[in-house]
């Protein structure tokens, strides 16, 4: 089975299945029939699931980093998050939320914050399942969890980490935070509720209210997925409201692509040339805005 046998019925089904209302049952049954079988659809589901089999693009050793979990304050408990650290630094340097999907933090996310590490960034991946105990090893019961979350608690959390990240003596106190679906919306929330801010990046994330758009003060960059038709639209009143707001977002709409198209752990949805393009415009971004 590869990657052309998947089709796009099979991909807004795991959609739904990940972020809407379809339960596992109805998902498998669902992708059984656009399969064939109940065998085709085994052999397709871990194609559309991300792997943490997975290569790493970056060592979790790199003798380059210095990697460790800390612990910080957060909304009424205590935060757990996944800190890299450049170990040639001479000078602060600029930090970077590395915000998860709807997966919680795993090492598709570490990856990322070591990726961000060699470019010249502290990076921290806050685990935001921290108040219900972390990320477990399961993926469902990762996903389960997080209509649980308190959202006005979670986005304290997400300041909470802005601000341990400010104020730690690696970093110059400038910071930046990009995210990935479900963390592309907590970005632009922690955008709403957050002046300090320094830059916003967010990758195929729930837009807020038109009028949370006034309290925005930091620049955006927003990364978009061309089939991704349930968060694409949102992007109209959003940018409109941005603009109202005098706030100039850099919005991209990548053609024939979707959702989740930069996790590479993702076999069907994974884009190369989407993703290798979108990483060079987020990293021009944070380095323009926090350097």
């Amino acid at each position: 089975m590869d990657k052309q046998n998947i089709t796009q019925a099979m991909i807004d089904a795991y959609d739904e299945y990940t972020h809407l209302t379809l339960d596992r049952r109805g998902f498998m049954e669902k992708l059984s029939k656009l399969a064939g079988s109940g065998a085709a659809a085994a052999a397709i589901m871990p194609m559309l699931a991300a792997s943490k089999a997975s290569a790493a693009l970056t060592a979790d050793n790199d003798e380059r980093l210095k990697i460790k979990m800390v612990t910080y304050p957060g909304a009424g408990g205590t935060m757990k998050g996944y800190l890299v650290i450049p170990k040639a630094a001479s000078n602060p340097l600029p930090g970077v939320i590395v915000i998860h999907e709807n997966r919680g933090l795993n090492p598709h996310i570490e990856d990322v914050a070591r990726r961000l590490a060699l470019e010249g960034f502290v990076a921290l991946a806050p685990d935001f399942l921290s108040p219900l105990g972390g990320t477990p090893e399961n993926e469902d019961a990762a996903r389960e969890m997080f209509p649980k979350l308190d959202m006005a608690t979670t986005i304290k959390n997400a300041e909470a980490s802005r601000a341990y990240l400010s104020a730690l003596k690696y970093t110059n106190g400038k910071i930046g935070a990009v995210g990935f679906c479900w963390g592309g919306g907590l970005v632009n929330q922690l955008a709403v509720a957050s002046p300090k801010l320094g830059a916003g990046v967010a990758y195929y994330g729930m837009q807020p209210k038109a009028e949370q758009v006034a309290s925005i003060k930091s620049p955006l960059m927003l990364h978009y997925a061309g089939l991704d038709e349930r968060i694409n639209a949102g992007i109209d009143a959003y940018k409109a409201a941005l603009e109202a707001n005098s706030q100039k977002p850099e919005i991209f709409i990548y053609a024939g692509v979707n959702h989740a198209f930069n996790n590479d752990t993702s076999a069907a949805r994974y884009n190369k040339e989407a993703a290798d393009l979108a990483w060079s415009r987020t990293l021009g971004f944070l380095k323009k805005h926090l350097d």
